[in-house]
């Protein structure tokens, strides 16, 4: 294990009793909340996001409550983000405990807020700190299918390497606020499962390794017993061919049956 995890083994034996349960539930019901408020005066969401020069100005409020904004303006679209946001939160809960989970919500929180205030004019958005959790879950559980559109089954594995592809996207040519918000929210992600990743590339490696000394033991196994020194044809890449030696030719070289009858002799 990385040195991260040895520290939180020791925070975990210490203060794990203090860990709080069912925080995804929780952060659900205040964007249920913050959506049906908002849906006669849409304006009112306006005073609940994270703007750090707002913050500065003495509305501290907007570092807690842009956790309660609401991912998704349609209200279908945000029942099955909050139904999927509460199976990964609480998959992860059970997994790993409610200390574990609350210290993984708490560094991705604190570094959004961090790379919020390197931007002070800028809004920063909860969507990428909720996306660490979907990030966090498809490593562990990579098979775990979803249907799309409730028809397509896809393994979601392939839905977070899209998520990491789409991140690489928004590092190359998003704006400086959206590049922040990926960087923060990756970082609870990388002190997680850093000893995971390394440990996958090894065994990795390892594999690539086996699997390419097979390769060469299959390809020496199969060397031709045949050859014809004309044309090259192998009794493995023709095995209906027939071979003769000549025994006037030096070091008696085989020839297939077409060029057999008409060569010159080697001396």
């Amino acid at each position: 294990a990385n040195s991260f995890m040895k520290i939180l083994d020791k925070l975990e034996r210490k203060f794990g009793r203090y860990g709080v349960p069912n925080v995804t539930l929780g952060l659900i019901f205040l964007q249920v909340i913050a959506f049906i408020f908002s849906i006669s005066r849409w304006e009112i969401l306006q005073g609940l996001y994270l703007v750090p020069e707002l913050v500065l100005q003495g509305q501290v409020w907007r570092l807690v409550t842009f956790l309660a904004v609401p991912p998704i303006t349609n209200p279908v679209f945000a029942f099955f983000f909050w139904y999927l946001f509460y199976l990964m939160g609480s998959a992860l809960e059970s997994d790993w405990g409610a200390f574990r989970y609350n210290i993984y919500l708490l560094i991705g929180y604190i570094a959004t807020v961090g790379a919020a205030f390197l931007i002070p004019s800028a809004v920063a958005t909860n969507l990428f700190l909720q996306g660490s959790v979907f990030l966090a879950f498809a490593w562990l559980y990579p098979d775990f299918v979803l249907y799309i559109l409730f028809v397509i089954p896809v393994k979601i594995k392939w839905l977070a390497l899209l998520t990491w592809l789409g991140y690489l996207w928004t590092l190359i040519t998003g704006e400086w606020i959206s590049k922040l918000m990926v960087i923060a929210s990756i970082c609870n992600f990388l002190l997680f499962f850093a000893s995971d990743i390394r440990d996958r590339i090894k065994t990795g490696k390892r594999h690539m390794e086996f699997q390419a000394k097979k390769s060469a033991e299959r390809v020496k196994q199969k060397e031709p017993f045949h050859r014809c020194v004309v044309c090259g044809v192998t009794d493995i890449s023709n095995p209906d061919m027939d071979f003769r030696y000549c025994p006037q030719c030096k070091d008696t070289p085989g020839y297939c049956s077409e060029h057999l009858p008409n060569h010159q002799h080697i001396s």
